[in-house]
Formats: structure tokens, C-alpha cells, sequence
């Protein structure tokens, strides 16, 4: 089967592996698509903190169930999407329903192989039928309920003030489950066509970029208030420093991005505003559904936000474009 492995940073080498033999209480699938995840993108550029080379990337994923255990709810032919965060099921985290932060985690692409290959074993307990959604959908899910997550980790309210900040997929995804809540959203970057992507695809209430007077024009917003919840999205150390200034008093800030960084914000600030400071890592089996549902509801722009494809043996050769602003990448999608 064709497999693409990242050898170490900027490097992609196709190869051809046996199809892998399915343990006991294993799913064997066959990898219909791949979405690339800003994971992937870090993992090629050698900035994922979490990660050892060489990996096979890939865990936004469906696909087609080829076999399965005796007795399982799923069957041969089954449509299928993957929860790609492998846990343990005993741990701290795991005992509290929190299964998306667990202790000894296994993330499909980055702690273990992932899904840029033809053919996956994966545990039955984290791969669920893709009941009323296409194939490319089921491959969106998994970035979206990263979002969903994050959204009703700060229980955004109807008519709250919300703020994300980087207007990548993720970021567009806390903008899309927001707005589900009714909140009014504003989106700060520092690229004008996604900004106007938000606008013209994501109804966006507004979008600022980034310029020396960004601050200013956030403050106008909000009756120089500033915003009820503010989520980062961008993956910048700084960018993740500066939107504390952004919560408004007894605001909440969520952190979507991981990186390998130390954050500091200023203590007397911080607690001027009583300002809860939340980590959102992952997604849960509610996420997942929450997503689902809006899916099915036809209220995610999915077609709108996959905006590339590509060819699985073509990924070696035409990966680096997707790190190109010019091509206006959003989703792409590996067809396998």
C-alpha cells in the first residue's frame, strides 16, 4: 500500500508497506480521505512540539471499514470517521470524561502513524459510523470539533462579545460554533483574504487585521469594553501574549494554540479583570456529535472551507504549496 512518511522536517518520501494485520479488537480501514490539519503543515516544518520523526501524518480522517472484529457494531462497507486521540480510558483525565486530555494519549499522525496511507488499524472504540454525511465531511470533523470544544469549553453565551483571534481552520471553527451560540463575532488576523473568507462564507459581525492601530479598532467595537470570550488560534507566542489585552473585565480567554513556548501575561491585569484563563486541547465524543448535528442541519460550509485537493501520491511533490498564503489554501483534502 502507498504510505507517505515525513523523514524529518521538509522531507517526504513515498513507500510502499504491506497492508498492516488487524489486532483483536482493531478496525481495518481503508483511507478514503485526509484533511491537513495545521498539525501537519507544523510537523513538516519541524514546529510541533510534541513529535519525533520519522511519522506518518494524517488524523483528520474517513474512510471504508474492509474488516472488523466478530460481533462489532461495525461491518465491512461501513462509511466511517476516526477519533483520532487514542486513550487510555484509566487515567485522571480519562475517569473524568475528559478522554481528549488524557495522561497517555496516542494521536493518530503525531505519538503514532497516522492516516497518509491506504490502508489503518485502528481500535474499534474510536472509529464511528458517518451516518448522513459524505466522505468529505467526515474527514472535516475532526478540526471542527477542535472548535466546538473550545466554544462550549467557555460556555459562549447568546449575545456575548467573542473575539478569535487567527483566522486559520481552527480559528474558523470557534468562529463558526460561536455564531451557532449567537454570539456576535469578530475575527482578528493578519491576512485580508481570510478575513474576507470570514465575511463573505462565515457571516462573520466583523473582522479586524492586524496593523498599529488594530487595538483601537477593537476597542470601537465594543464600546472600548473589548470581548466577553477571546479565542487564540494562531500558534504565535506573542500573538498568544497580546490577546490578553483583548477580555474584557470578567472575561474569559481560551487557548486553542500549543506551542513550544512559555506564555507570561501581567498578574495585576489578569486579576484587575478576574479574567478566567482556559487550555483547550482536543475534542470529546460530545464535540464530535455537536458537530455531526450541525453538519446534517446543513449549517457548516463545508464545501465553501475544503478548498484544495490533492492525490495521496501526489502529496511528496505538492505538499510544501499548502504553506504558500498565495494559494489561499483553507482545508485541503488528500483523496486516497
Amino acid at each position: 500500500m502507498l504510505t507517505v512518511i515525513c523523514e524529518k522536517p521538509g522531507t517526504l518520501r513515498a513507500e510502499d508497506r504491506p497492508v498492516p494485520q488487524r489486532g483483536d479488537d482493531e478496525v481495518l480501514l481503508r483511507v478514503k480521505r485526509v484533511g491537513v490539519c495545521g498539525t501537519d503543515l507544523h510537523i513538516f516544518t519541524g514546529n510541533q512540539p510534541y513529535l519525533s520523526y520519522p511519522r506518518v501524518m494524517g488524523h483528520e480522517l474517513s474512510g471504508i471499514v474492509e474488516q472488523s472484529p466478530t460481533g462489532s457494531h461495525l461491518k465491512p462497507g461501513d462509511t466511517v470517521y476516526v477519533m483520532p486521540y487514542i486513550s487510555c480510558g484509566k487515567c485522571i483525565a480519562c475517569r473524568q470524561g475528559k478522554t481528549n486530555c488524557c495522561v497517555n494519549i496516542q494521536v493518530l499522525g503525531v505519538h503514532r502513524d497516522g492516516a497518509f496511507t491506504e490502508y489503518l488499524c485502528v481500535p474499534q472504540g474510536f472509529v464511528h459510523k458517518a451516518e448522513g454525511v459524505s466522505l468529505d465531511q467526515a474527514a472535516m470533523v475532526e478540526f471542527l470539533a477542535i472548535g466546538a470544544h473550545a466554544v462550549r469549553r467557555a460556555n459562549v453565551q447568546a449575545g456575548q462579545r467573542v473575539l478569535v483571534v487567527g483566522a486559520g481552520p481552527i480559528g474558523m471553527a470557534a468562529m463558526i460554533f460561536a455564531k451557532l451560540r449567537g454570539a456576535v463575532v469578530t475575527a482578528l488576523d493578519t491576512r485580508r483574504d481570510r478575513l474576507d473568507f470570514c465575511v463573505t462564507q462565515l457571516a462573520m459581525a466583523a473582522t479586524v487585521q492586524i496593523a498599529p492601530d488594530d487595538e483601537q479598532q477593537l476597542a470601537a467595537l465594543t464600546d472600548n469594553e473589548f470581548f466577553d470570550v477571546v479565542f487564540d488560534a494562531t500558534g504565535n507566542p506573542k500573538a498568544m501574549e497580546r490577546g490578553f489585552k483583548f477580555v474584557a473585565h470578567a472575561g474569559t480567554y481560551v487557548l486553542i494554540s500549543v506551542v513550544g513556548a512559555t506564555i507570561t501575561f501581567s498578574d495585576p491585569e489578569f486579576h484587575k479583570r478576574e479574567t478566567t484563563l482556559l487550555g483547550s486541547r482536543n475534542a470529546t465524543t460530545e464535540d464530535f456529535e455537536i458537530v455531526l448535528k450541525a453538519m446534517r442541519a446543513g449549517q457548516i460550509p463545508d464545501a465553501a472551507l475544503n478548498t484544495h485537493r490533492l492525490q495521496l501520491a501526489d502529496v511528496p511533490t505538492d505538499f510544501k504549496k499548502l504553506l504558500d498564503p498565495a494559494q489561499g489554501v483553507v482545508k485541503a483534502i488528500v483523496e486516497c
